[in-house]
Order: structure tokens, then C-alpha cells, then sequence
């Protein structure tokens, strides 16, 4: 792999909800609006990714399916639990490094994605620099068989922007 993004689910049912199990919050629909405006702004970027995988919780599963839509990838979308909330950075860093693709996008929770990116810039059990917010993106290149590098990362308000929205 030499290129991984990691975008975190968009904006979601408030956790604490009476009418919704954690898992089982799904986007607003203005969580909704707004990660078709990032999709539309990483189609203006002109992003190219090989498969998305994403949690199959509903808020991640949403946001995934969104962005495969607009970035014409539906095809290439696939589920896995190793991203579901609760997850580890650790765990998933071990994942990533058994996929074949050259560009990939994760689709998933905090705080796992952004500590995440900490354990793979660094590569050591750091606490996190970085705060993904919903629908943000963080883009890494290299392995994670060594440190990567962060070569971007965007707030969804630019990516909304970028697309026309």
C-alpha cells in the first residue's frame, strides 16, 4: 500500500439517544447533506483509491456509501468489522498491512482513526496530535511497515467547499 486516507463517518444521531442503540446511529439527514458536499469536494481532488472498506455500523456504512457513490467506487466498497467503534489503532494498523491494494480509504470511527494516524506517523503508542471531525480526511502515504507520512488533512468545510456546495 502507498496510499491510505481515513475519513471518519459523518454527522450522526447523538450517542445518549433514546431512540437509537450506540451501533445503530445513523446520520442526520444534514450529516447527510454534508458528506455528498466532502464526496463532491474528493471527486474535485480528483482522489483515486483502489477499494474503501469501511465499519459496518449504519452512521460509517452511510458515509461510505455516499462517497463510493459519488467518487463512482460503489463496486468497489467492502464491510469490516476490524473498523468497527471500538477498535483499536493497533488492531487496525495490523490490518491494513495484510490488504494488497495500492490506495485505500478507511471508513470508520474515533477515536481509533485518529489515533490511527499518531501510530502510524510516529509509529509508537502516542497519544494523538490530531482530532478527525465527522466527514474530515486525513491522507498518509508509504507502508506501515515503517513511519508514513501525513501528506494532508482537511476539515470537511474545505472539502465542502471544494465541491461547489
Amino acid at each position: 500500500m502507498n496510499q491510505l486516507y481515513l475519513l471518519r463517518h459523518g454527522v450522526a444521531v447523538d450517542h445518549g439517544d433514546p431512540g437509537f442503540a450506540d451501533d445503530d446511529r445513523p446520520l442526520t439527514p444534514e450529516g447527510e447533506k454534508r458528506v455528498k458536499q466532502v464526496a463532491k469536494g474528493l471527486l474535485q481532488l480528483d482522489l483515486k483509491v483502489d477499494r474503501i472498506f469501511s465499519s459496518p455500523l449504519p452512521r460509517a456504512r452511510k458515509t461510505a456509501e455516499i462517497v463510493a457513490e459519488v467518487l463512482a467506487m460503489s463496486d468497489h466498497l467492502e464491510f469490516t468489522d476490524v473498523l468497527l467503534a471500538g477498535s483499536s489503532a493497533p488492531t487496525i494498523r495490523e490490518w491494513i498491512g495484510t490488504r494488497t491494494e495500492n490506495r485505500i480509504m478507511l471508513v470508520g470511527h474515533n477515536p481509533a482513526l485518529s489515533d490511527l494516524i499518531s501510530l502510524l506517523i510516529v509509529a509508537g503508542p502516542r497519544s494523538s496530535p490530531f482530532e478527525l471531525r465527522k466527514a474530515g480526511i486525513a491522507a498518509l502515504s508509504g507502508t506501515t511497515s515503517a513511519p508514513m507520512t501525513l501528506d494532508w488533512l482537511a476539515r470537511p468545510r474545505l472539502l465542502r467547499k471544494l465541491g461547489g456546495d
